[in-house]
């Protein structure tokens, strides 16, 4: 009797330890939405790679936030680059009551979420979505930690007018929020630096076929494309304008063609060596952290890196941080903080202007050298 007595009590005794122990415990949950589904999906995966890499470093670190040991979660949702979807998702992760998100990959997804997340006060942070319109709501909860499409616009017309010193140049977009967008930057400094504009035409991010824009093109004989889109149609593209005989036309495209994967989706066409494409940011080797953390990546997701996992991973302890330095996760508390972060990140010091965009961003031009992207 006394033996049972004792082991009760003992029982009871662990019991209350463990629900102490429990309680102390406050579980953390940040959203991450991206196309993890259809043509898109390698960007959405890469992405979700990036964020969950944060979260696991993130639980490594026993954090303790107003005196209560942080356990990081993450909830993973897909959009399919699709809008609808996008806001669906939105609409998910602010019911779910996250307390931030990673997200979205793309402008047309991102800019129609943004309302949702401003509307449900919770901050999202987006790595890749580089419209300028995403800021022009003025919505105090979104934030960009990567260069917008006039920086890329730019800085590509400046090099295929000025350095490479091309004349005529015919514009093709997928009419999305983010292909319009740069396409459109780029089409009004490369004719401000000089160059004609002889083609403009219009696809979808849906296309595969692209023979008859690319023969109403080469009839207007011009020097070099540029296209606003993602890989999925940039890489057929390529393939279709070797076959047309323009493999002397040089391509140009922002970072939705600036992967990889491009060189898988050219199929082996030689016109690959004639890309040069942009992506916001250093390239890795000029990231603060980029190499030691490519390295990291690579053993724990082997052939799955694209472009933007180490601005989801750098969104991610963004959150973090602030939530620390504001000893709050309620976002009513710490998005102060966020907007005043000055954090040195994998891919930069992140700091905020006041609306949201980052602080002097780079950006980087890249081309392709026996079928592997390589910085200029």
């Amino acid at each position: 009797m006394y033996l049972k007595l004792k082991l009760t009590v003992l029982a009871a005794v662990a019991a209350s330890a463990a629900a102490a122990s429990a309680q102390d415990v406050q579980v953390i949950r940040l959203g991450h939405v991206g196309p993890v589904s259809g043509p898109q999906a390698h960007y959405g995966k890469d992405n979700e790679n990036g964020a969950r890499m944060a979260i696991e470093d993130l639980n490594t670190q026993n954090i303790v936030i107003n005196g209560k040991k942080i356990k990081w979660e993450l909830q993973a949702e897909d959009d399919a680059a699709d809008p609808k979807q996008g806001t669906a998702a939105a609409q998910k992760l602010c019911d779910a009551k996250v307390a931030g998100v990673v997200g979205h990959l793309n402008s047309g997804t991102t800019i129609p979420a943004a309302k949702v997340y401003n509307d449900c006060g919770i901050p999202h942070i987006t790595g890749s979505a580089t419209n300028p319109q995403l800021m022009k709501p003025g919505y105090k909860t979104t934030f960009r930690i990567i260069a917008n499409d006039n920086a890329l616009g730019a800085g590509l017309a400046l090099y295929a007018v000025d350095t490479l010193k091309l004349k005529k140049i015919a514009v093709i977009d997928d009419r999305t929020a983010y292909g319009q967008g740069v396409a459109d930057v780029f089409k009004k400094s490369a004719a401000a630096e000089g160059a004609t504009i002889v083609s403009e035409q219009f696809t979808t991010d849906k296309a595969t076929d692209f023979m008859a824009i690319l023969t109403a093109i080469k009839a207007k004989a011009p020097d070099g494309i540029f296209f606003g889109g993602m890989d999925p149609q940039g890489g057929p593209m390529l393939r279709q304008m070797e076959q047309l005989g323009m493999g002397n036309v040089r391509y140009f495209g922002g970072d939705g063609i600036c992967t990889s994967e491009l060189a898988r989706l050219a199929g082996g066409a030689k016109i690959l060596s004639n890309v040069v494409c942009a992506e916001g940011g250093s390239s890795l080797a000029k990231m603060p952290g980029g190499v030691a953390w490519k390295a990291r990546y690579d053993a724990k997701y082997p052939g799955q890196f694209q472009i933007y996992s180490p601005y989801t991973y750098d969104a991610t302890m963004l959150f973090a941080d602030a939530m620390k330095r504001a000893n709050s996760w309620d976002p009513k508390v710490y998005l102060p903080a966020l907007l005043n972060s000055d954090y040195k990140g994998v891919t930069a010091n992140i700091a905020f202007q006041p609306n949201g965009d980052m602080k002097n961003p780079a950006i980087t031009l890249y081309t392709y050298k026996d079928g592997k992207r390589v910085p200029l």
